[in-house]
C-alpha cells in the first residue's frame, strides 16, 4: 500500500507524500489508497496517474493544504514577477516577496519548496509504475517510455525551478556551490523516507547535470510531433528547456545547439520543424487562445480550468489584473517597465496586452497600470504560460549574440523577429546593425526586450538570478523597486523618472536567494541552510 505520512508545515519529506491524496486522477480514489500493483493495473489507470503528476505541477497542496496554484499553476509566474523590478505590490499580498524580508518559516518561499519536491515524488513514483506496467505488458513498451519521458521532463523542470530560487546561480563559481537533492527515488513509505534524509545537498553543477541526463532522457523517447502540443511534455518542450538550462548555464554553443533543432536555418519567419510552433501575428494571439491551450506559440503551459482552476487567492487573471474588470489588482506594472523610452510608445503590447485600471484598494484616482495577459476574471482558468516560442527564438538570439562578434546578423534577425510584430511600422522601427554602438549594446537590447515581451509571465526573476553575477550585464543583486504599495497614475510616462523606494539589495546580501524551510533543515540533517538565515 502506498501509505500516506501527515505533513507538518512546508516540510517537504512528508509532504511528498501528502500530495498523494490527489482529487481527481487514479477513479477519483486518493493515491495513497490504493495498492500499487493496482495503481498502474491498465492502460487507464497509467494514463490516470500520468494526469495526476501534470495535476500535481498545477496544484500541489499549499502550506495550508490549499490550492494557491504552488508550484507551476500560477505560483512560479507570481512569485517570480513579486521578486523582479518590474511589477509593483500594491497591498501586502506579496510584500514579504516583494521586500526580501522572508526566513525560513514565511509561507510563499516554504510552499512552492514542498510543493515542487511534492509534485517532484509523484513524478517519481509514476515513474517507476510506468516501468512496472511497461514490463508486464500493461502498456506497450513504447508508451511507457513515452510516459516515462513526460514524468522526467517535469522533474527536471521541477529541480530547475529549486535552483534558481534556493541556490547560487550555476555561474557563480562554476556550480560548484550547494545546490538541493536531486530525488529521483519515489517516496512511499517510512523507510524510504530515512534514506532520503541522508542525501546531502551537493552542488548546482550536479543539479544540472542530472536536469540535463533527464531531459535527453525525455528528448529521445518522445515523438517528433507535426503539430503544436501545449499542456503535455513533447519533443520540442525538452528542447526548449534545455535552451533555457543551458542559457542559465552560460553554455552558449549548448544553447545555440538546442535552439537549432527548433529554428531553421536562414531568415524569419521562423516556424519549429519540431512541434510547428510560430509566432501568432500579434503579440496577444497566445494568451486571446491560452484558456483552451490553441496558441500556435505556446510550447508548454499549465491547464488551470474553472473546476481546477486556482482560485481567487492564486488566479493568474485575479492578481495580475486590474481590479475595475473583476480582479483584485495585487501585481500592476512597474513604472520602471512601463516608462523606457526603449519600449515604443506606439508597441502594440502597450496598447493590446495592458490596461490602466483601479488597484487593490479600488479607487479610480490611484490607478496603475495592468497586464491583460490573463482575462478570465470570472471563470479563472487562464493556463499558465511556461515557454513561447518567442523565449526560444529570444534565448537563441542572446547566445547567438554572445556567441558572434560584432551585431551578429542572425541575432538581430532574431531579435527583429520578436519585436517587429508588435511595431506599428516595423519597416522603420526595425533595429539594424546601426542602432548599435556594439556588440554589448546589442545584447543590452535582446535583455531588454525579454522584459518587454514577457512582462507578467514570471520570467523576471530567473533572468535575474542567471545574470547576477555575469561580467557585463549582471543587475548587481536585487534590482531596486517602486516602493511597495506605491500607486497612482502620475507614476507612469513614457521618460517620467521613477523613484526607488525599495532599497536594491547587493548579490552577497543572504537574501538573494530564499532558505531552506526550516522543518526541512529539522528532519533532514544532510540539508543544511542557506548562510545567514
Amino acid at each position: 500500500m502506498i501509505n500516506i505520512i501527515k505533513k507538518g508545515a512546508g516540510a517537504s519529506l512528508v509532504m511528498l507524500l501528502a500530495l498523494s491524496s490527489c482529487k481527481k486522477e487514479l477513479d477519483r480514489q486518493p493515491f495513497s489508497g490504493i495498492p500499487a500493483a493496482d495503481a498502474f493495473a491498465t492502460a487507464d489507470k497509467c494514463l490516470l496517474s500520468l494526469n495526476g503528476v501534470y495535476d500535481a505541477a498545477q496544484s500541489s497542496p499549499y502550506v495550508d493544504g490549499g490550492n494557491r496554484g504552488y508550484p507551476f499553476g500560477a505560483a512560479n509566474i507570481e512569485q517570480g514577477e513579486a521578486r523582479g523590478e518590474d511589477m509593483i505590490n500594491v497591498a501586502a499580498f506579496f510584500q514579504i516577496t516583494y521586500q526580501a524580508t522572508y526566513n525560513p518559516t514565511t509561507a510563499n518561499n516554504n510552499g512552492q519548496f514542498g510543493a515542487l519536491y511534492a509534485m517532484i515524488n509523484k513524478a517519481n513514483l509514476s515513474n517507476e509504475g510506468f516501468i512496472g506496467a511497461g514490463t508486464a505488458g500493461v502498456i506497450t513498451p513504447a508508451v511507457a517510455l513515452q510516459y516515462q519521458a513526460e514524468c522526467r521532463f517535469l522533474r527536471a523542470m521541477a529541480h530547475h525551478e529549486l535552483v534558481i530560487n534556493y541556490c547560487r546561480p550555476y555561474r557563480d563559481n562554476n556550480g560548484t556551490l550547494p545546490g538541493v537533492p536531486y530525488r529521483e527515488v519515489g517516496l512511499n513509505s517510512a523507510a524510504l523516507i530515512e534514506e532520503a534524509k541522508t542525501i546531502p545537498r551537493g552542488t548546482v553543477a550536479d543539479v544540472y547535470t542530472k536536469i540535463l541526463a533527464d531531459l535527453d532522457f525525455a528528448e529521445a523517447n518522445l515523438a517528433n510531433t507535426s503539430s503544436p502540443v501545449t499542456v503535455r511534455a513533447s519533443k520540442g518542450a525538452v528542447i526548449a528547456l534545455k535552451q533555457r538550462v543551458k542559457l542559465h548555464m552560460g553554455d552558449w554553443p549548448g544553447a545555440i545547439a538546442e535552439g537549432n533543432k527548433l529554428i531553421p536555418a536562414g531568415a524569419g519567419p521562423y516556424t519549429s520543424p519540431i512541434g510547428g510552433w510560430v509566432l501568432t501575428p500579434s503579440p496577444d494571439g497566445p494568451f486571446i487562445t491560452n484558456p483552451t491551450g490553441g496558441s500556435p506559440e505556446s510550447v508548454f503551459s499549465i491547464r488551470n480550468d474553472a473546476l481546477d482552476g486556482t482560485g481567487v487567492n492564486a488566479a493568474l487573471s485575479n492578481m495580475l489584473g486590474a481590479a475595475n474588470l473583476g480582479a483584485r489588482g495585487l501585481l500592476a506594472i512597474s513604472p520602471i517597465i512601463f516608462n523606457k523610452p526603449e519600449w515604443l510608445a506606439d508597441d502594440k503590447r502597450r496598447s493590446l496586452l495592458t490596461v490602466q485600471g483601479a488597484n487593490a484598494n479600488g479607487s479610480n484616482a490611484t490607478n496603475n497600470y495592468f497586464t491583460t495577459k490573463y482575462r478570465r476574471y470570472g471563470t479563472m482558468d487562464d493556463f499558465a504560460p511556461q515557454i513561447r516560442y518567442a523565449e526560444v527564438l529570444l534565448n537563441q538570439a542572446e547566445a547567438e549574440a554572445r556567441q558572434g562578434t560584432g551585431v551578429d546578423a542572425r541575432a538581430l534577425d532574431l531579435l527583429n523577429a520578436v519585436r517587429n510584430r508588435s511595431l506599428a511600422t516595423p519597416a522603420s522601427q526595425a533595429y539594424t546593425a546601426a542602432s548599435f554602438a556594439d556588440k554589448n549594446a546589442f545584447i543590452s537590447a535582446i535583455l531588454l526586450e525579454r522584459r518587454i515581451e514577457f512582462i507578467g509571465e514570471g520570467k523576471r526573476w530567473p533572468d535575474i538570478h542567471r545574470l547576477a553575477v555575469d561580467p557585463d550585464f549582471s543587475p548587481g543583486g536585487i534590482p531596486g523597486k517602486v516602493a511597495n504599495g506605491g500607486q497612482g497614475a502620475a507614476l507612469y510616462g513614457i521618460g517620467v523618472a521613477v523613484t526607488i523606494g525599495e532599497a536594491a539589495k547587493p548579490y552577497s546580501d543572504h537574501r538573494f536567494i530564499w532558505p531552506i524551510p526550516d522543518t526541512e533543515v529539522i528532519q533532514n540533517p544532510s540539508f543544511t541552510q542557506n548562510p545567514n538565515y
